[in-house]
């Protein structure tokens, strides 16, 4: 294998990225490499690993620079919190260009940091609490959800939840498990008090904080994803918080596939479905749940005006 199919099979695996020493294993020398980055064919991303195709002088994208913090801080490094979270794809946590980083106590003590965004932890992971997501090692689903949970509060960790829980990378039966594992750390109380009120069946964050707004304002939905069908069995649609006996269904309108034109046209026609089945239709955007009163007092009023129709 000559140097450029070595230098393209570690490129090609690991989002354009090479390391010094993966260079030099395919058969590059210092000199080379640095000659490379000076000519501007090659870019640093991260101490001593490189972007083999620098034609492109925009941005590096955020999976490129996660992926180089890894590599630049060796084999025993992994994702951790917040960014582990974000590299399984589970949501609900604010948006941080932080890229959470953990090494065992001796290689943590030792290593060092060339991006400021890097976060670097000291910690102990046991067999079995790693796992590899596209060549990016990072704690398994059930440990990071364990370890964000304890870090942030009670909205952002029951969105964490939920959102593991409906992409089944948790189990209803993992929460158990969960709970042993926060036993002992500071956040505890507070974090098992947050499993008690995760649901898998909501299907976005907005969901969930709208959720949970219902639930503090004292007006809980009974159900949620509930199917509403016509007297022949036909699916009208499915709202995403329900109220059955009132005949009240609340909508959660974020961003995304709903700003659509069809998904606007489709979200207009299952309204109207609803609406003509007898349902109260409301709907709420992610800045109606920063108030804390203002989704409970809607949803309470059109419940009262549903018994006096």
């Amino acid at each position: 294998m000559g140097v450029e199919d070595g230098i393209r099979g570690f490129a090609g695996q690991q989002d354009g990225l090479v390391t010094r020493a993966q260079a030099r294993q395919a058969g590059l020398s210092r000199h080379d490499v640095d000659n490379l980055v000076s000519s501007g064919r090659w870019r640093l991303v991260a101490r001593a690993v490189y972007l083999t195709d620098a034609r492109d002088r925009g941005a590096v994208s955020r999976r490129c620079r996660v992926r180089a913090a890894v590599l630049s801080l060796g084999p025993h490094a992994r994702l951790v919190f917040d960014t582990a979270a974000e590299l399984h794809g589970i949501a609900g946590l604010p948006r941080s260009d932080e890229i959470h980083v953990g090494l065992p106590g001796r290689h943590a003590r030792i290593a060092r940091v060339s991006d400021p965004a890097v976060v670097l932890h000291q910690l102990e992971h046991p067999p079995g609490s790693v796992l590899s997501v596209a060549g990016i090692p990072a704690t398994v689903p059930l440990r990071t959800v364990a370890d964000v949970i304890l870090r942030v509060p009670r909205f952002p960790a029951v969105c964490v939840l939920d959102s593991a829980l409906n992409q089944r990378l948790i189990t209803d039966d993992d929460l158990r498990v969960v709970g042993a594992l926060l036993r002992g750390r500071r956040g505890a109380v507070a974090a098992r008090r947050y499993l008690a009120q995760a649901d898998g069946r909501a299907q976005s964050p907005l969901e969930t904080r709208a959720r949970l707004r219902c639930v503090d304002g004292r007006v809980p939905p009974d159900v949620l994803q509930l199917a509403v069908r016509d007297v022949d069995g036909y699916l009208l649609g499915i709202g995403d918080l329900g109220w059955r006996r009132a005949r009240v269904i609340a909508e959660a309108d974020g961003r995304g596939p709903h700003d659509t034109p069809r998904a606007i046209f489709a979200d207009r026609q299952r309204q109207n479905r609803l609406v003509g089945a007898g349902y109260t239709v409301l709907r709420f955007t992610w800045s109606d749940t920063l108030s804390p009163d203002y989704i409970p007092y809607t949803v309470r009023a059109a419940i009262a005006a549903a018994r006096v129709r």
